[in-house]
């Protein structure tokens, strides 16, 4: 699947609903861009694992995750939880 995802592909979630966008693959985790998903990237990227994505679509990266869910799962480059909120 790793090899299916590109940069500057859009992420889903399960429920069609924007996520984020690649900018790259690093360390068996989509890299989203730090310019995107929402505003909550904050100046830096999040990361989702590839464990998350249920198939390539076209264009599309869908997670098996609803979006709402799906930004819960999203990790700092550090592996760590995002804080929300």
């Amino acid at each position: 699947m790793t090899g299916k995802v590109k940069e500057n592909m859009e992420v889903i979630g399960a429920d069609g609903v924007h996520v984020g966008t690649v900018d790259r693959i690093e360390d068996n985790r989509i890299k989203l861009k730090k310019s995107d998903g929402f505003g909550r990237h904050e100046g830096h990227h999040h990361y989702v694992e590839m464990g998350f994505v249920a198939g390539v679509e076209g264009d599309k990266v869908r997670l098996s995750a609803n979006a709402d869910v799906a930004v819960t799962l999203e990790e700092e480059a550090s592996g760590r939880p995002v804080k929300l909120g």
